[in-house]
This record gives C-alpha cells, sequence and structure tokens, in this order.
C-alpha cells in the first residue's frame, strides 16, 4: 500500500508567529487568525480527496487539524514525531535576540550551513529527518490511491521535503518559508519523491 499523494499543510497563525519569536515544542495555540486560516484551508482542501489526517499533537497543529477534519467529516490521529524543531533555550526569543547572543547565527543562515538551534535542540537536518521519517511510514501505511494529510510545522516541513526530494539542508534557502495554513503537495515514489506544489492555499 502507499498513499497516492501526500499533502503537507503548516498550522495557522499564532501569535508567537506574529511576533518573529521561535515556538518549537512550546505549546503555542492558534489565535483567531489562525483558526480563520485553517476554515479556509479546510474549505479549500474539501475538493482533495484527503482520506486521512495526521497531525503533530502540538495545540498549534492540533485545532488546525481539526478543524480541516470537521470540514471532511473525518477523525485526526496524532503523532509527537510531526512536531516542530526542537530550538531549546531559544523558545520565546526572536532572531534578533538570538543573533546577539549568538555571533554564529546570522551567518550561518546566510551561507545556508545547518547548526543546532540552542546548546540543548535540534539541527534542522535531525528535526527533519525525524518528520521525513513520520511521513514515509503514514504514506507507506495509506491505502492504495488515497491523499493523505500531514499537518505540522514550518521549519520542519519544509526540510522534510527537501529531504524527501533527495535534497540536503544546503538546499533549505532556496526555498521560501512555508506560509501558515499554506501547504506542499509530494507524489511518493522511489528513490526519492516528487513535488506537486508548493506554499499552495486553494
Amino acid at each position: 500500500m502507499a498513499a497516492r499523494e501526500v499533502i503537507l499543510l503548516r498550522h495557522g497563525i499564532t501569535d508567537w508567529n506574529g511576533a518573529g519569536r521561535f515556538q518549537g515544542h512550546a505549546d503555542v495555540p492558534l489565535n483567531a487568525d489562525g483558526r480563520a486560516q485553517a476554515s479556509r484551508a479546510a474549505e479549500a482542501m474539501a475538493s482533495l480527496g484527503i482520506g486521512r489526517i495526521i497531525s503533530s499533537d502540538l495545540s498549534r497543529a492540533a485545532a488546525t487539524s481539526e478543524i480541516v477534519a470537521d470540514r471532511l467529516g473525518l477523525e485526526v490521529s496524532f503523532d509527537a514525531q510531526l512536531r516542530e524543531i526542537n530550538v531549546g533555550s531559544w523558545s520565546g526569543l526572536t532572531m534578533d535576540e538570538v543573533g546577539k547572543a549568538n555571533p554564529d547565527f546570522w551567518p550561518s543562515i546566510a551561507q545556508g550551513r545547518d547548526f543546532r538551534r540552542s546548546p540543548i535542540g535540534e539541527t534542522g537536518t535531525e528535526a527533519g529527518n525525524r518528520v521525513a521519517a513520520a511521513i514515509i511510514e503514514q504514506a507507506a501505511a495509506a491505502p492504495d490511491d488515497e491523499a493523505l494529510l500531514v499537518v505540522g510545522h514550518g521549519m520542519t516541513t519544509r526540510v522534510a521535503s527537501m529531504l524527501l526530494l533527495g535534497l540536503t539542508y544546503a538546499e533549505f534557502r532556496l526555498f521560501a518559508g512555508l506560509g501558515n495554513c499554506q501547504w506542499v503537495v509530494l507524489k511518493p515514489g522511489a528513490p526519492h519523491w516528487r513535488m506537486i506544489a508548493y506554499n499552495r492555499s486553494s
């Protein structure tokens, strides 16, 4: 068995997103705008033939997935492996605050180098591999010709997508950030998956 296609949806916006704060594993809820985004995404996804929904268990993703599931008449299964990158002690800080305390932060971003998000956090590759492995497992378990919806987070969805395509973190900066409640469409395959759409919202 294998899913026909996998749709990777980023959760709706939160107050921390709006303030540019690292969230990581912090359980920051959707705000009113985020819930409205999820409702619009649900309407747009109603015709995509989605047969099952898997979501990160963090509340911002869980609430997004439940809004979509209500519209599609489906249940949601939760998987902690789909969580956002663990940013450790950077949680709640802005990029400017992290950059001031870590001189290598901005050069690493500008040069496309992977790095650990705080001394106790993950690297982008570690987090991306974690999420990619969960997506592969769920896609393999799906019935043939089913569209699988995976609701997750911006950073890990972006990196996992690249890894599934056979790319590495070095290509990260070539992809625009994934917008809140926008999605990626991938087609499973061997040895690498193929991208059908990126940053889709309708």
